[in-house]
């Protein structure tokens, strides 16, 4: 398992996909506070909570500077319908299946379940300072209340 990245570091700039195809990195959030919250799996029951209470909590995050950005595995068409079905505000965008940005943070790690051992995302959101630096780290999130949570948090940032 690689070494996960922690608060006072730099954000990894590594290039991902949104949901709409283009482009999107850490640097396109320069010089303003940014959450990036990292799921498992699109339209599973948690995943679609966290998702929803982002997305909620958006306009509450953007009156306090903030901008979101959800990130998972999951390929950018499968994004889009995911934000389509529940009408998401909070951005998403498709970590490469290897070396990307959950792999530079130490975050794509082995599990298992009934036995099995498979490579996964750890549930983790990262608030990160206008300067690019991370802020504070929560791992193995809790869905409950966890976006009010980091909301709270970022306010005080």
């Amino acid at each position: 398992m690689s070494r996960q990245t922690d608060v006072g570091e730099a954000m990894p700039d590594v290039a991902m996909t949104g949901a709409d195809g283009q482009a999107v990195s850490i640097r396109d959030f320069a010089g303003q506070k940014l959450v990036v919250f990292f799921y498992p799996k699109d339209d599973t029951p948690g995943c679609t909570i966290e998702n929803q209470d982002f997305s909620n909590l958006g306009p509450e995050f953007a009156k306090a500077g903030v901008a979101l950005l959800g990130v998972s595995k999951d390929p950018p068409a499968k994004h889009a319908k995911f934000v389509a079905k529940y009408c998401l505000v909070a951005p998403l965008a498709s970590d490469a299946e290897t070396g990307g940005l959950s792999d530079a943070l130490g975050i794509w790690t082995e599990k298992s379940m009934y036995g099995r051992s498979y490579m996964g995302m750890e549930r983790t959101t990262y608030l990160v300072d206008a300067s690019g630096r991370i802020a504070r780290v929560w791992r193995k999130v809790k869905v409950k209340g966890h976006a009010a949570e980091v909301l709270e948090a970022a306010k005080e940032l």
